[in-house]
């Protein structure tokens, strides 16, 4: 290869970072840093009616938690500047006098109903709608009139008859469209904004973009971009278009579809791991070969290395929401104990089941809550539902929990072990519950099952769960006694 390789992301600031924006953003920093070359980071916002604020910050600070780092952008600078097309308007104006000049682009004063006349007429005969050139071939004085009538212009590109225009895509392979499809297409608004193919197409150009890596709903764009890239005889850089992802169902995802959460600031919130979201994004759509491929876990180095622009596939990727669990689930249980304590503290807070200023011991207290499910949890919010029982002042026993404790030996158990932990000093550490349900064994005779089971159901309402002795501690010696005694009350 013989340029430097050069990508980018191009975001709008509408909102926040979408899984399809960010698995693009994966597969354009994966391929440069293969190649050693430079991801950068643009913000398209010529859409100002759209613009959000915080949504460009909201929207890079996502990149940066995932541990997509740019070496150019809006942040850092970088040779290219600036990084945002409204400030760079001054060059597309440049551009817009160019073509003008050369008469490859031309003023457009079609309002938008004469626009949506012609397009329903199109429609009505089974045609595709196009622009039909009423301004295309307007005298100066005809122009003038207009303008007199108080029309505004906008810049429409003079589209080259009964061409073929060929797209030699990494995933798709070629792909051709012919111009007389396409019609003449606007570049620069009434109010001068540039249109988004005129702007990404200097732009790209200009950044020495060598790679442009975009979902495949961006494919239509790129003849209009190859034209303008000739137009201005800038060199057309190499196109992949990743497949749509479509939603559990296996259809077309839309932003009201809540069959899936479509943002990576919402999985963030929840408590997924970054390095869970881009192995999980890497394979929506792209697969490793040779020895990787029957492999499923990489860390953001291994996918470096190993990732491939050809190995995306043209189909659509299904965006498997059971698949993402268990692959969280697997670095939830890669991390240290004290990172998803970290994680797992703001949501048991949010919850109310601890203070916001909690202490050192309260924190060691949390610590070994959090270690008892740790395995369990596919995403760290799940830690509040999962530890409940150790928050409720009254246990609430399950209908096996029920069953359990109805057993005949139940309270001489219950019983029994009541009057080990009443004389028992101190607190319960694991080690001394073990002793005192030893002690229970050798009063009653009853053990396995017919001990431990009426013991856990007793305590913490449920016939399973994490380790009894470790339970038992945690809810400490004034609520398991509450609850033991609770029960023989009843």
């Amino acid at each position: 290869m013989a340029d430097r390789v050069r990508t980018r992301y191009a975001p709008s600031p509408t909102g926040h970072l979408h899984i399809g924006g960010a698995r693009t953003a994966l597969f354009s920093y994966l391929w440069a840093k293969k190649h050693g070359g430079d991801f950068i980071v643009r913000i398209e916002d010529t859409d100002t009616e759209r613009n959000v604020v915080d949504a460009e910050e909201k929207q890079m600070a996502a990149l940066a938690w995932l541990g997509i780092q740019w070496d150019e952008s809006v942040d850092v600078g970088g040779p290219h500047a600036p990084y945002r097309s409204m400030e760079r308007t001054g060059i597309y104006e440049e551009y817009l006098k160019r073509l003008l000049t050369s008469k490859q682009a031309y003023p457009c004063y079609c309002t938008s109903e004469e626009l949506e006349q012609d397009r329903e007429r199109q429609l009505a005969a089974g045609q595709a709608p196009r622009y039909i050139g009423r301004c295309r071939d307007l005298t100066e004085e005809e122009r003038s009139a207009r303008e007199s009538e108080g029309r505004m212009s906008s810049v429409r590109f003079r589209v080259p008859a009964g061409r073929k225009i060929l797209i030699e895509d990494i995933v798709r392979g070629d792909v051709s469209f012919e111009t007389d499809g396409i019609g003449d297409f606007i570049i620069a608004r009434p109010d001068g904004r540039p249109t988004y193919n005129f702007a990404v197409t200097i732009d790209d150009a200009l950044m020495e973009i060598t790679d442009v890596v975009r979902g495949e709903e961006h494919l239509s764009n790129t003849p209009r971009q190859i034209l303008l890239y000739e137009a201005f005889g800038f060199k057309i850089p190499r196109f992949a278009h990743a497949p749509l992802i479509l939603n559990p169902e296996g259809k077309k995802m839309s932003k009201r579809d809540e069959s899936i959460i479509q943002f990576i600031d919402q999985y963030k919130e929840l408590g997924y791991l970054p390095e869970a979201i881009n192995n999980f994004l890497a394979l929506l759509g792209w697969a490793p070969a040779g020895e990787k491929s029957e492999e499923e876990i990489f860390s953001l180095d291994e996918l470096t290395d190993i990732f491939s622009l050809d190995r995306i596939s043209k189909a659509p990727a299904v965006f498997d929401t059971g698949k993402l669990k268990w692959m969280n689930n697997h670095y939830i249980k890669e991390a240290s104990l004290e990172r998803i304590t970290d994680l797992a503290i703001p949501h048991l807070i949010k919850a109310g089941r601890i203070d916001s200023s909690i202490n050192e011991s309260e924190k060691t207290w949390v610590t070994r809550l959090v270690g008892l499910y740790q395995e369990q949890m596919d995403y760290v919010a799940q830690i509040t539902d999962l530890t409940a029982l150790f928050f409720l002042e009254e246990v609430e026993h399950s209908q096996e929990a029920k069953t359990v404790l109805a057993e005949e030996q139940v309270p001489t158990v219950i019983g029994a072990f009541v009057e080990q932990v009443k004389t028992h000093e101190g607190e319960l550490d694991p080690e001394e519950v073990k002793k005192l349900l030893k002690a229970v064994q050798k009063t009653t005779g009853f053990k396995g099952k017919q001990l431990f089971m009426p013991v856990r159901a007793a305590v913490t309402g449920e016939t399973h769960g994490p380790d009894l002795r470790e339970s038992i501690s945690l809810l400490g010696k004034e609520r398991v006694m509450t609850r033991l005694e609770t029960f023989l009350g009843q």
